[in-house]
């Protein structure tokens, strides 16, 4: 099977605040999603457009395609966490988007999260007993919630990606795309 085809007829969610998403967090795995074949939608807090940031600038704007409070873990094959500081600081205080990440590992459905992404993954209790990577300041977080925390470009645990930084971007992208189109995976769902 040839990349451009691992994803076809896959609809993948990308779920991200209002504001704060990382903006090369958010468009180099869509881009990935879209290179394989698949059908990547913005799922976020709020209708019309999210901002996305560089850092600390503001980045580009980008068009949602469905608040978080509509979409089900039911429609989607996977799903994508951008990090970026805000982003997932916004998304563990809003109960819908909390439960819509919750409905994916209950589901055994590939979640794929980097950065500070992690953060939204705590809220919605899905670490405990994981192995998972993220930016460096949330590792006391993570163990703090069970997870056992490295320092590694890319982590998968049954169906969980996780990389550290945009730096670790083509690890992760491949492994994300790789554990989509493998599809459901039944230890996802252990332990939620």
């Amino acid at each position: 099977m040839k990349v451009a085809d691992t994803l076809t007829g896959r609809r993948v969610a990308f779920l991200v605040a209002h504001e704060g998403a990382e903006q090369i967090e958010l468009t180099e795995p869509w881009k990935a999603v879209e290179e394989a074949g698949g059908r990547p939608e913005l799922i976020s807090t709020r209708s019309g457009t999210i901002q996305a940031f560089n850092h600390l600038d503001k980045g580009d704007t980008f068009t949602v395609d469905k608040v978080v409070g509509e979409a089900s873990a039911d429609d989607y094959d996977g799903l994508v966490l951008p990090g970026g500081v805000a982003n997932p600081d916004i998304l563990r205080t809003d109960p819908n988007a909390v439960s819509f990440v919750r409905d994916f590992f209950t589901k055994g459905k590939p979640v794929a999260a980097i950065c500070h992404a992690p953060w939204t993954l705590i809220e919605a209790d899905v670490v405990r007993g994981r192995r998972l990577t993220s930016w460096p300041s949330l590792q006391t977080d993570l163990r703090n919630a069970g997870a056992e925390w490295v320092d590694e470009e890319v982590v998968v645990d049954n169906g969980l990606v996780s990389s550290r930084k945009p730096d670790d971007l083509p690890a992760f992208c491949s492994k994300m795309v790789e554990e989509i189109a493998e599809g459901v995976h039944s230890k996802q769902a252990a332990g939620v």
